[in-house]
This record gives structure tokens, C-alpha cells and sequence, in this order.
């Protein structure tokens, strides 16, 4: 039994787990699929005063407060501008409601432990502390992005970390 592989998962651990998809300018990424709640076309957002360049303001869903984070900007991708292909996926994490935007939706996918490799170690250069590793299907690299650990992040303060680190 490998004990590196995740704990608390609800897909056996031999099986294949499933990711949404999507793309930020040219790259792919794909995000645990248990994470997330819905996905919504993007709306005009409150901003808040004062925030990071990377979290565009909150909406109010449902009578739910969620704030909004540019991902693009967050991983440093430059501007883009809107469009109606610009969707905003709800995440649930650790009971927290948020949402990043993205450059569009691709699809699910369904990857075995074996198909994802290890991020390559950038030094200082790059922060990889938030990515799980890189998956090839058929002629797609696809970034696995660990969201709960990028939301949950100092820098983020979204998310209580004590939640995370006692889920």
C-alpha cells in the first residue's frame, strides 16, 4: 500500500479520480472535481476595497456571500478581458463558498495515481507548492492544481487554515 497517495479521498485509492478541466490562456488545469459546486457564467462583482489585484470582489449567491478570485492573475497569466466563454467555478472548501474565474471549462476526466508526474522543482523561481503534478491524455498536458491547498494558502487568507488542516 503506498502511503503517499491522498487520505480522505472518496474514490479508492487505485482508481481513478476525477478532474474538471480548464483552461487559463493556452495551459490546461485541472481541479479535484469533489471541490466543486457549481459552475456559472461570470457576472459583474462588488469589488472590495483594498483587496489584492487577484480577488475581483464578492457576489451574492443565493443569499451566499462568495468571494471572487481571478485565477489568470493569481498564477501571474496577465489580463484578459471577459467574454461569454469567461466562466466562474464554485468551489466548497472546508464548508467555505468562493469562486475563480478561468478562461472556460474543458470537461471531466477521470486519471489514475499513475498518469499524474511530479511538478519538476523550480527553486525559487517558480512556487509549485500548489500543484500536484502533470498529467498527460492523448496529446493534452493538463496542470493538477491541489485548489483546497491554493485557497487554504497563507497569502489567500479565504479559508481558515486550522479547518483545512483538521480536515
Amino acid at each position: 500500500m503506498n502511503d503517499e497517495r491522498r487520505q480522505g479521498s472518496a474514490v479508492a485509492s487505485d482508481s481513478a479520480r476525477e478532474y474538471l478541466t480548464f483552461t487559463l490562456g493556452e495551459e490546461e488545469y485541472g481541479i479535484d472535481i469533489l471541490r466543486v459546486q457549481e459552475i456559472r457564467g461570470y457576472d459583474t462583482v462588488t469589488k472590495i476595497a483594498n483587496s489584492p489585484d487577484f480577488i475581483k470582489g464578492v457576489i451574492n449567491m443565493r443569499g451566499i456571500i462568495v468571494p471572487i478570485i481571478d485565477l489568470r492573475l493569481k498564477f501571474h497569466l496577465g489580463q484578459v478581458e471577459y467574454n461569454q466563454f469567461t466562466v466562474v467555478i464554485i468551489l466548497n472548501i472546508n464548508g467555505r463558498i468562493l469562486g475563480v474565474v478561468v478562461d472556460g471549462v474543458s470537461d471531466v476526466i477521470a486519471l489514475r495515481g499513475d498518469q499524474i508526474r511530479p511538478a519538476p522543482e523550480f527553486g525559487s523561481v517558480l512556487d509549485t507548492a500548489y500543484i500536484d503534478g502533470l498529467a498527460t491524455l492523448d496529446e493534452r498536458m493538463i496542470i493538477i492544481v491541489d485548489i483546497e491547498k491554493l485557497m487554504t494558502s497563507q497569502e489567500m487568507g479565504l479559508v481558515d487554515q486550522t479547518q483545512s488542516a483538521a480536515a
